[in-house]
């Protein structure tokens, strides 16, 4: 018996045996390298090396096996196991700029150094390596990128011009869905996107790239990939702390975490969640000038309308209040509260509201979770895989379109289901929004201002006091100020009960005229699906085949759109082809696109891109390449939908079944319709102007083209690389807003009293609106630029150094009214230093921006923006007994405030320090 079980337990124990492997993975030059992936084929168990390079892993798998080894930057390798062996060494060889893979540029792989058009890439070591608070900031280090900063959490990515801070020209896929905010039309920056752990790959195409993405993706696409959880497994986490300085808003604590879990059950069957968290304090937006009158202030100018305050919008002149209080009856006497005699001394002064600072309309405070979950289920092996996903994303910040937002509670998810292998995808996904508790900023500052004091009453008590001033002796200026002190009287003050009240009902009512919360529940679907027949056809050419199909679902309940009485949707569709063919000893490579998109609401369009590439050299280390491509931008959700009154102007989109739904009145009450502003108006620079109104001949809205035509060079000679390109865009049908004023009464077109009540009316703010209404330009738009860079690596040391030049032809001369937003300084220039091994375990970053003063358009406040340079830097230290990472870093080290944008707040400098676990 005691034979018997003994022969039973060593059975048993040979039967579970396991094995356990020990080794080091280091390169060529016998350096250790951290973060590779280790798999026995075949099996889930898979480990990372250390700091050291070093890996232990077990299997229950018998001699022989193999182990796959694999990391970005170097080429993967295969080493088997034949034996138990200790101390197995791998080697990776590093891949070189000749060999790094990109798939943005063609929808699939192939090598950056052959791709047909200008991209850039952004890797894993580089997220890790980026002195930037935030791993989205560290994009801007890349070349011919502009960051415009909107706040600390909402930054958007500009490239070759025209856009401001709500960037509708640009494209940011997460895993292939489209990051864009239905109902807002761009991208939110990184505020419900990926967490810094997750993410494996970045790459840019920094221009136009309809043929293969459709509409939008017309001066920039961004794509990010996430890590699978099968090759990179495990438990990593983060926590970043530290202040931000600010002149407006003084120095204040922040904090930053993230999670990442990822686990393989299985050959089959994967899964990993995310979870990431932000928390501080915004650059707050104090701008007080008047950019309408500079130098003015509140006490010289009684018509002041500071930028970043927010009520003094509305403005009335006093010799029309004075003819609206001769018929104006005073209760109390029973007579009208002034005389025409009375009015008459009141003089054509522009007097507005006082108003409310942007720091007392919002908390200042800047949040971000996120969470996201996927599963991955590779049912016939490595060959076919289905993934289910989901990221969650709730933010409260602050953003500039026309007025300001704050953007609290706000909420973004989007759930796909995909299915793909080598050869193909198809995937289906929705993006829905829910604007929260958000509201906007300035209509909070108007209505706070009305809920104490009506504006009838306030110009009532202004002009009146004003008149008794003059009558005692004051001077006009001192009549001014006491007026003004006599109808301030009862103002609610920022920090009181009564204060809180008003605000709290204003930011919770959707009714502009009362209050200024927007609702927003707009949602899309969106299918796309790809094959690439270049295991069929690989011998005469690689060929690809896809389409894309999206539905709008509009849903504001009339705060945005129009959306009164129901949801309203619509739709598009695009079809695209590409073939590509290698010739001359496959030095030679050309590239053929096209695609056609059709949207329900205008005519189709195609999309063609020809590109043709030639390796030069010996060693195959030059390339010059050269494109002509087309893109398009259909317009956006608001340039057709929307229909919304700012108090300045209203907001009109041109969709031919929304020039009917949107009603207003002008501040007389008469009736005006969204119509009349594109067959019943006039120029606004006519009537303010030039006093003389002249008809205004604007077009409903119809989608944006561009020809884009580049030319680049890229090279390695050694260590250096070389990588520069030049180009030229023409723009057709700009898409745009056309400021028109439409006359309360009268007729444009009518008969000549009625044109000639029309311009009297239209000369008179009580009986005429002002439109901002979309359309497309008739002038011509180019533009041209270089863009070049150089790194090289020079005794461990990383070095790069990259130049942007930019510049738009357009005459303004030829439109006035026109702004084209192009919002880019003409030059700016890029350095940067690291090593990741200046002494053990020790490594740093530094990089340095200088950007060149240039001109801000705006539908909120136009203006220069200023020269800067920016410096940010970061040391790190790796502890591999805790294999972790402490990092330590600045940003905007000198500590010189500057703006990306007029009306956001100036930036100021930012300190953090972080630790890093099991992330390497």
């Amino acid at each position: 018996m005691k034979k018997f079980t003994f022969l039973m337990v060593l059975i048993s124990t040979i039967g579970f045996a396991q094995n356990v492997i020990d080794g080091r993975v280091i390169d060529s030059f016998d350096q250790p390298i951290p973060g590779v992936s280790i798999t026995v084929k075949g099996t889930t168990a898979s480990t990372i090396s250390d700091f050291d390079g070093n890996f232990s892993l077990t299997t229950d798998k018998d001699y022989p096996f193999s182990l796959e080894a694999s990391s970005i930057g170097f080429d993967a390798t295969t080493f088997v196991v034949t034996s138990e062996t200790k101390d197995i060494v791998i080697v990776l060889e590093d891949i070189t700029f000749l060999d790094e893979l990109v798939v943005a540029a063609s929808r699939a792989p192939e090598r950056l150094f052959e791709s047909p058009v200008s991209i850039e890439r952004f890797g894993s070591q580089d997220v890790k390596s980026t002195p930037a608070a935030d791993f989205y900031g560290g994009l801007e280090n890349l070349k011919g990128v502009d960051m415009n900063v909107n706040s600390i959490t909402l930054k958007s990515i500009n490239t070759r011009g025209f856009a401001t801070f709500s960037n509708t020209r640009f494209v940011q896929l997460i895993d292939g869905m489209d990051n864009t905010a239905p109902a807002l039309n761009f991208v939110l920056g990184n505020l419900v996107g990926l967490n810094e752990l997750d993410v494996q790959n970045i790459e840019l195409l920094p221009g136009a790239s309809s043929a293969l993405y459709g509409a939008n993706a017309f001066n920039g696409i961004l794509f990010m990939t996430s890590k699978d959880p099968f090759e990179h497994q495990g438990i990593s986490a983060y926590a970043k702390s530290g202040i931000t300085s600010q002149e407006a808003a003084g120095d204040n604590e922040f904090y930053d975490v993230g999670v990442r879990m990822a686990h393989a059950f299985s050959d089959k069957i994967a899964a990993k969640a995310n979870f990431t968290f932000f928390r501080g304090t915004d650059w707050l937006a104090a701008d007080a000038r008047d950019l309408s009158n500079p130098g003015a202030t509140r006490a010289s100018l009684p018509g002041y309308d500071g930028l970043n305050i927010y009520g003094d919008e509305v403005a009335q002149t006093l010799d029309v209040v004075g003819q609206q209080l001769t018929q104006a009856i005073n209760p109390e006497t029973g007579q009208p509260i002034l005389t025409t005699a009375q009015a008459a001394l009141l003089p054509n002064t522009l007097v507005s509201r006082t108003g409310y600072a942007e720091g007392d309309l919002i908390d200042n405070k800047a949040e971000s979770l996120k969470f996201d979950a996927s599963l991955h289920y590779k049912p016939f092996g490595d060959d076919f895989e289905i993934i289910l996903n989901s990221k969650l994303g709730r933010g409260t910040t602050v953003t500039q379109i026309t007025n300001r937002y704050n953007l609290r509670n706000f909420f973004l998810q989007q759930h796909k289901i995909e299915i793909r292998n080598n050869n193909f995808f198809v995937r289906g996904y929705v993006t829905a929004e829910d604007a929260g508790d958000s509201y906007d900023i300035r209509f909070t500052g108007i209505n706070v201002n009305r809920a104490w004091k009506s504006d009838n009453r306030w110009f009532t008590d202004y002009a009146t006091t004003y008149l008794g001033a003059l009558g005692a002796g004051q001077s006009e200026a001192d009549a001014h100020q006491t007026a003004r002190a006599a109808a301030q009287t009862g103002r609610l003050v920022p920090g009181t009960a009564e204060f809180r009240e008003a605000f709290n009902q204003v930011t919770s009512n959707p009714d502009l005229t009362e209050g200024s919360q927007f609702v927003d529940k707009t949602r899309f679907r969106h299918a796309d699906a790809n094959y690439n027949f270049s295991h069929l056809t690989g011998e005469f050419a690689d060929i690809q085949l896809g389409g894309s199909f999206r539905e709008y679902v509009l849903n504001s309940e009339g705060t945005i759109f129009t959306d009164f009485d129901d949801v309203i949707k619509y739709s598009e569709y695009g079809v695209y082809t590409q073939i590509q063919k290698k010739l001359i000893d496959e030095r030679l490579k050309i590239t053929g696109s096209v695609r056609y998109d059709k949207s329900q609401l205008f005519d189709g369009n195609f999309s063609p891109r020809f590109s043709v590439g030639y390796t030069l050299g010996a060693n195959r280390n030059r390339n010059v390449r050269a494109s002509v491509q087309t893109g398009f931008r259909n317009p956006t959700t608001q340039n057709l939908y929307v229909g919304l009154d700012t108090g300045a102007l209203a907001i009109l989109g041109s969709a031919p079944d929304n020039l009917d739904r949107y009603v207003t009145t002008d501040p007389s009450g008469n009736v005006i319709t969204g119509r009349d502003a594109y067959e019943n108006s006039y120029t606004a620079s006519s009537v303010l102007e030039d006093g003389n109104p002249t008809q205004a001949n604007i077009d409903i809205v119809k989608p944006e083209k561009i020809t884009a035509y580049e030319i680049g060079y890229r090279a390695q000679f050694g260590s250096v690389i070389l990588d520069g390109s030049i180009y030229y865009n023409q723009y057709e049908d700009f898409i745009a807003t056309e400021e028109v004023i439409v006359p309360g009464v009268g007729d444009v077109n009518g008969t000549p009293a009625e044109q000639q009540a029309a311009r009297d009316a239209v000369s008179n703010i009580q009986t005429r609106k002002v439109f901002s209404a979309s359309t497309n330009a008739d002038v011509d738009i180019n533009s041209y630029g270089f863009v070049g860079g150089v790194t090289a690596q020079i005794k461990g040391f990383d070095l790069g150094v990259n130049y942007t030049f930019a510049e738009q032809d357009f005459d303004q001369e030829e439109d006035p009214d026109f702004q084209t937003s192009f919002n880019t300084p003409k030059h700016k220039v890029k350095a940067s230093i690291g090593n990741t091994d200046l002494f053990k375990n020790f490594g740093f970053n530094a990089n340095a921006i200088w950007s060149d003063a240039y001109l801000w358009e705006s539908d909120f406040g136009t203006g220069e923006i200023p020269s800067y340079t920016v410096v940010n830097a970061q040391v790190n230290y790796r502890i591999p007994s805790l294999k972790a990472k402490l990092k330590i870093g600045a940003n905007n080290v000198l500590g010189e405030e500057y703006i990306t944008g007029i009306g956001s707040g100036f930036i100021g400098s930012q300190y953090y320090v972080g630790l890093i676990l099991n992330n390497f």
